[in-house]
């Protein structure tokens, strides 16, 4: 299940209501040096831009693939550890604007975990440490370390233990 905090709103969407919850002026700001870090091609450089200007917490040689997109409003919620890969086009949202609520979620990504290009992360999800998420993925709970996970919705493909080695499923 994932880990989310719920606020309600009355009257129009929770969308419409954004600025009470963000002021616009951080939203331009990270707006911009998102779309500067997604074309970045340096990427010592891109994790200077998350950890300094967005304010998350990247671990040592973890590598975001051209195109990531990562939370404009809460960036700050998002964790990921180190010598972990995020690949092409993927989206990492701490958040989510519904009809009479918005959601606010810590994202925590483990060490040495690869994501697959084309994936979505769902505000308030844990990967573990080793993961393995396939390509295209709708990541909408949380991933056990050591798992391989794929698709939409999201179900376990292969498992590894230190005792067993692999385990397909």
């Amino acid at each position: 299940m994932r880990n989310v905090r719920r606020y309600p709103v009355e009257g129009p969407n929770a969308l419409w209501q954004l600025y009470r919850t963000v002021s616009p002026w951080k939203g331009v700001k990270n707006f911009i040096f998102i779309q500067i870090a997604r074309y970045c091609p340096v990427l010592s450089l891109k994790n200077w831009i998350y950890r300094h200007i967005l304010g998350m917490k990247v671990g040592d040689h973890t590598a975001f693939g051209l195109m990531v997109m990562v939370d404009v409003f809460f960036p700050e919620l998002i964790t990921i550890g180190r010598n972990s890969v995020i690949g092409y086009n993927t989206t990492i949202l701490a958040h989510e604007y519904l009809i009479k609520e918005y959601r606010l979620g810590e994202v925590n990504i483990g060490s040495e975990v690869m994501i697959g290009a084309n994936t979505t992360i769902l505000p308030g999800i844990t990967i573990g440490d080793g993961a393995v998420i396939a390509a295209g993925s709708i990541v909408h709970k949380d991933v056990e370390a050591g798992t391989f996970v794929g698709g939409n919705p999201l179900r376990v493909l292969e498992r590894h233990s230190q005792e067993s080695g692999r385990e397909v499923i």
